[in-house]
């Protein structure tokens, strides 16, 4: 294996570990080949509701948990910021989970001086504060659409192809989803605004994204269900967004960073 990219920082959100929307293989694959200082983990990464409804738990799941401790005991910060799917552990906040810190939100500073407020973003999400029968339609239709995804990539992985996520391309030509992203982004870069810091990190609408507007810079690292991204830094402060779309099954060149841009 070649040697591993070291990043200042790794953020990485949204994996829903316990449940067969999980790339798990993908993740596994992007934790052996990159290495960070501190790693930022932003919400939903063990899906605790849907492990409710239904138990799923392979062994693959287990090796990414000791992945993420082991980097821990060898000197990687680990921060855990739980989100709607894992909020159970926002019982423990500013508490440690072993050798990881939890927290509701904290402020991270760049090399550059910058200082981004990371949280998950579930607080800004008009769909969870809407009617409980609401809710539960989007979740069923969701479901339909993740499990069309999965089909979607066990055809890419028979016939060698690129990853390629089915269920991002459908969500964003339903015009409501383009607006909803929109209305999120705002919120957040609304709270950071009135934080007082840089920009905000978060997760939580599958949709990565890196952009500045109005002096603030807006960061949504992904999900490892659907666009399999990570936001990472480099020593010098630069932030870039990692689409990870490696496996064993599908050799590829090493994923490209995607360098800040100007929101249209």
């Amino acid at each position: 294996m070649s040697q591993a990219a070291r990043h200042r920082t790794i953020w990485l959100s949204d994996i829903h570990l316990g449940s067969r929307a999980c790339r798990i293989d993908l993740l596994l694959d992007f934790l052996d080949r990159n290495r960070c200082d501190q790693l930022y983990l932003v919400g939903d990464i063990i899906d605790l509701r849907r492990m409710r409804r239904s138990f799923y738990w392979p062994k693959s799941h287990t090796v990414a948990l000791e992945r993420i401790l082991a980097m821990a005991r060898a000197g990687t910060r680990v921060v855990y910021v739980p989100g709607n799917h894992d909020e159970d552990f926002r019982a423990m906040t500013d508490l440690m989970l072993g050798p990881v810190e939890v927290h509701r939100e904290l402020i991270h500073e760049t090399a550059d001086g910058r200082r981004l407020l990371v949280l998950h973003g579930d607080c800004f999400d008009g769909v969870i504060r809407s009617s409980a029968l609401m809710a539960l339609l989007g979740g069923a239709g969701y479901g339909l659409l993740l499990g069309l995804n999965r089909v979607g990539h066990a055809v890419n992985a028979l016939l060698r192809r690129p990853y390629w996520s089915l269920a991002q391309a459908i969500k964003m030509r339903i015009g409501r989803a383009a607006r909803y992203v929109e209305r999120f982004q705002a919120a957040c870069l609304n709270r950071a605004r009135e934080a007082g810091v840089d920009g905000v990190v978060c997760g939580h609408i599958h949709r990565a994204a890196l952009i500045e507007r109005d002096g603030l810079v807006y960061c949504n690292d992904g999900d490892w269900v659907e666009s399999c991204t990570a936001l990472v830094e480099s020593p010098a402060g630069e932030l870039a967004l990692l689409h990870w779309g490696q496996s064993a099954a599908i050799p590829a060149a090493a994923a490209v960073p995607v360098p800040l841009r100007d929101a249209a």
